[in-house]
């Protein structure tokens, strides 16, 4: 068990910082009703899981030995994460959806992942898979911390040490989204439409500075 508990405090030292992975979590928990922001929390946890047993078994290595693949990263998940920041900063509203908030007393402010769907014909489940893929895969420097911490671990573990190891980290990952998820949706209802709107917007800021950051990356690298 000494292992597991290794990988558990490592796993929520990892998962933890706030990140595209905990805005996004965040904001479904704040906007959606509690089952879909939980179902939400599972697709980002599948995909953190994912991320981290590819730099538990080094991964990440590939893209400090490919430069053109960090470059590509680093392009491609700017301008995505840009792109999400700026739906949350600045949203469009239909004229559908102006019509049904002013028929409504007190009407919510949409998310992130409710503005995707209404654009992709309600198809919200497969839009958010996409954005839970993207704020986690598209974010080279998630993939080299997560080398740095999970690799250096791995190096020093025996098999039969590793897969106990591997289960705390999985494991951390699982109770913070679900923990986080739950706790913001339980006070969620005591926050104003207003107050909703103004954290969304802050959200939308960091992300698409977030961004930014990672567009500058690409071209420092370049030049």
């Amino acid at each position: 068990m000494g292992f597991f508990f290794q990988g558990l405090t490592l796993g929520l030292a990892y998962v933890a910082p706030i990140g595209m992975q905990n805005l996004f979590v965040i904001d479904s928990a704040l906007t959606k009703p509690r089952r879909r922001a939980l179902l939400t929390a599972l697709i980002v946890l599948c995909f953190d899981a994912s991320l981290s047993l590819a730099c538990f078994f080094g991964v990440g290595k590939l893209m400090q030995d490919h430069a053109w693949l960090k470059l590509g990263v680093l392009a491609v998940g700017g301008l995505v994460v840009i792109r999400i920041g700026a739906g949350l900063l600045f949203p469009r509203t239909s004229g559908d959806e102006a019509r049904n908030q002013q028929s409504q007393e007190n009407p919510q402010p949409q998310g992130l992942v409710q503005r995707i769907s209404a654009k992709a014909g309600g198809n919200a489940l497969l839009h958010t898979i996409i954005t839970a893929g993207v704020v986690t895969w598209c974010n080279p420097q998630a993939i080299i911390d997560g080398t740095l911490m999970l690799g250096a671990f791995s190096a020093t573990l025996t098999v039969g040490q590793s897969t106990p190891f591997i289960t705390g980290v999985e494991t951390a990952s699982a109770l913070w989204f679900f923990g986080v998820t739950l706790l913001v949706s339980l006070f969620s209802h005591r926050f104003s439409p207003r107050i909703v709107t103004a954290m969304n917007r802050v959200c939308g800021a960091v992300v698409m500075l977030y961004g930014v950051k990672l567009l500058a990356d690409f071209a420092f690298a370049v030049l």
